[in-house]
C-alpha cells in the first residue's frame, strides 16, 4: 500500500514533465483523470474518425478517466461508466470532479465540524484545487470549499492533487 502511494505521488509529480512520443501517445500514468476541453466532444466506438460516434458531450470540464492510449486517441470512461474513444485534442489535464448522489455540503475547512461554506447540487462539475487524504478543495462560480472525496467522481482514493 505504501509503495503504491509513493508511486502514485511520483507519477503525479512528473506529469508536468511528461514525454509525448511521435505516435501521439505519452508516458503519463494510465489510468488517469482529465476533463473535456471545449463545448463539444465526440466519443467514438473506436480509436479513429471512421468509428461511429457513441455520444456527443456538450459539457466543458466534465471529468473523464483515460484508460488507454492509441496514437492520438484516448480510451476514456465518463462519470456514468460509458467507455469509448476521444481525440486527445478534446481533453485537458485540468482536474475537475462531478458531485455524486444528492446535494452535498462544502465546508470552509477539511473538517465536518467546521462552518458550512455552501451547498452544491448533484451532478455539478467543480474545479479541483487540492486533494489530501479524504478531503478535496473545490471551486465553482467564485465559491470554494472542502468536500469529502467520496462524494464526487474524478479522483482516486488517497491521490494527492495540488493545483
Amino acid at each position: 500500500m505504501k509503495t503504491a502511494l509513493i508511486l502514485l505521488i511520483a507519477c503525479a509529480a512528473t506529469a508536468a514533465n511528461a514525454a509525448e512520443f511521435a505516435d501521439g501517445t505519452t508516458d503519463l500514468q494510465k489510468p488517469r483523470f482529465v476533463s473535456i476541453k471545449g463545448g463539444s466532444a465526440m466519443m467514438r466506438s473506436g480509436p479513429g474518425e471512421r468509428f461511429p460516434i457513441l455520444w456527443e458531450y456538450k459539457r466543458p470540464g466534465l471529468p473523464m478517466e483515460i484508460l488507454k492510449e492509441y496514437e492520438i486517441w484516448r480510451q476514456v470512461r465518463d462519470p456514468d461508466g460509458t467507455i469509448g474513444w476521444m481525440n486527445k485534442a478534446l481533453l485537458t489535464g485540468q482536474r475537475t470532479g462531478m458531485v455524486r448522489g444528492q446535494s452535498r455540503l462544502l465546508y470552509v475547512a477539511p473538517d465536518m465540524k467546521s462552518r458550512i461554506a455552501w451547498r452544491i447540487a448533484p451532478g455539478a462539475v467543480v474545479n479541483i484545487t487540492l486533494c489530501e487524504d479524504i478531503w478535496c478543495r473545490v471551486s465553482k462560480d467564485g465559491k470554494s470549499g472542502y468536500i469529502l472525496r467520496g462524494q464526487m467522481w474524478g479522483t482516486y482514493a488517497r491521490e494527492k492533487i495540488e493545483g
